[in-house]
């Protein structure tokens, strides 16, 4: 039997010769009286490595199809189906060939280092354990005794909680929504993958900022979902952007973060905002929007969001306790008309069926209380504390060669480096000498970019961890 290579396609070519194995062992085409050919003649006859012959043959071994005799060589194995030999599941091509994508292995890497000693954490998008209103939270506990029930709750989420969201987004976001026209969801995250997997299907094309924390998200593809990309500025996505693509395609949904947006912490201008909105209507695209920084400005200006701008419902409007209060309390939502609401909480019980009750009862209590308010107030003086001691240890450190737009909110300061340089290398070498960021090209199009984060550390380790940085550039660059 011939075996042919197509170097052309993405499959590994270790995966390509097992499968062809496979199949001529299965079809008969292979014989078990002949050993199969050996690792060094198969890796010379199809001029690969040798090691890509052994990542085959260790696949088809572990499945039970070969069995390899020391001294002798490699043979199909002669009790594939019977009882002497217990076959294993070829457990890494069912990782592999699942529809749903991981995580780009950067991402991984990022997720799985960056937590180990020593490590000064710029990268992760979260609040430091000093932000977190650890000590109001105990106090409810103390003084607030539990009697939820501990059953499944309402489709939609606990109903308190849902009601004091509507209070919440009526006194920060002048907005004014029913109960009915709230989802809580396991932070904003699974609301994006809610509104993928239950409102569009393969082939839609949907439009997301760039740079965006979207970009990096595998769920378009694993859905079969088109991405175009809309540019960010300073003032945000360019309304006329829209308009171009509209003509040339048909956007089934705008992805939009207005307010400190993730990576560039920009802020987009009332001027746009209406236009966008004027362009929904025009043409009937929905858009979805990711609020979740809007609470974090510096001076206390808040809105308008884009929902309190929707006097037609197309917008779904998506936003979280995770940058404002905790990420490990799990606590998203999504606001909308109460038929897209519903068909988004069917496929969430579909999913876990239904939120867990205890954060939703912790975070009621939270968002109701006089302290809510006060734990934002000190949120924006700490962050804008943090902020300044990430650009003044910039500014001294890495000699103008670094730049960046000031952001009045959030918890992301988006850099330009002014030499060509490979962000991924930089990464490398900055986490060698202990200290992470996000490469540019993680979250967008363009190169020499990193994103670092303000909101994990404080002002000591934040200018440690530019020392580091600044260390690590300089050695990147000789």
């Amino acid at each position: 039997m011939q075996f042919m290579l197509d170097r052309s396609i993405k499959k590994p070519m270790y995966r390509q010769l097992a499968e062809q194995i496979e199949h001529g062992i299965l079809s008969g085409d292979l014989s078990q009286d002949q050993p199969l050919p050996s690792e060094r003649e198969l890796a010379k006859t199809l001029e690969i490595n040798r090691s890509t012959v052994v990542t085959a043959y260790d696949e088809l071994e572990a499945s039970g199809l070969i069995v390899r005799k020391k001294g002798s060589g490699t043979y199909i194995n002669t009790d594939i189906w019977g009882l002497t030999h217990k076959r294993v599941p070829n457990w890494g091509r069912y990782v592999e060939d699942g529809s749903f994508l991981p995580n780009l292995p950067l991402v991984q890497k990022l997720r799985n280092e960056t937590e180990q000693e020593g490590m000064i954490n710029l990268s992760s998008g979260e609040l430091a354990a000093d932000l977190q209103p650890n000590g109001q939270f105990a106090r409810i506990l103390k003084e607030y005794a539990f009697d939820a029930y501990l059953g499944y709750d309402h489709p939609l989420g606990d109903v308190g909680l849902r009601e004091t969201i509507c209070q919440h987004v009526k006194t920060y976001k002048n907005m004014e929504v029913e109960p009915n026209s709230i989802l809580i969801t396991s932070g904003a995250q699974q609301a994006i993958h809610l509104i993928v997997q239950c409102l569009l299907k393969p082939g839609d094309t949907v439009a997301i900022e760039d740079p965006s924390y979207a970009f990096s998200l595998p769920i378009f593809q694993s859905f079969g979902i088109k991405t175009l990309l809309l540019p960010v500025d300073q003032y945000g996505v360019n309304p006329d952007d829209i308009v171009a693509l509209q003509r040339k395609h048909r956007i089934r949904i705008l992805f939009l973060n207005p307010d400190y947006q993730n990576p560039t912490g920009t802020k987009m201008s009332l001027e746009r905002r209406k236009r966008i909105m004027e362009l929904s209507s025009t043409y009937g695209i929905p858009i979805i929007e990711d609020d979740p920084y809007n609470l974090t400005s510096f001076d206390g200006d808040i809105g308008p969001t884009l929902k309190s701008m929707d006097d037609n419902e197309n917008v779904l409007y998506i936003s979280s306790l995770s940058k404002v209060v905790a990420s490990g309390l799990r606590i998203g939502w999504i606001i909308g008309p109460e038929k897209v609401i519903a068909r988004l909480s069917d496929g969430k019980q579909q999913i876990d069926f239904g939120h867990s009750v205890f954060p939703q009862w912790i975070a009621n209590q939270f968002l109701d209380s006089p302290q809510f308010d006060k734990h934002v107030s000190n949120l924006r003086i700490q962050l804008r504390e943090r902020r300044d001691a990430l650009m003044l240890a910039l500014d001294s450190l890495t000699k103008n060669e670094v730049t960046y737009v000031v952001p009045q909110g959030g918890i992301h300061l988006w850099c330009k480096i002014h030499h060509e340089i490979d962000e991924y290398t930089l990464l490398e070498e900055s986490m060698k000498h202990g200290v992470s960021f996000v490469p540019g090209r993680l979250m967008g199009s363009k190169n020499g970019y990193v994103r670092f984060t303000y909101g994990k550390g404080n002002g000591a380790s934040i200018t440690e961890g530019i020392s580091r940085f600044a260390y690590a550039l300089r050695s990147f660059r000789g």
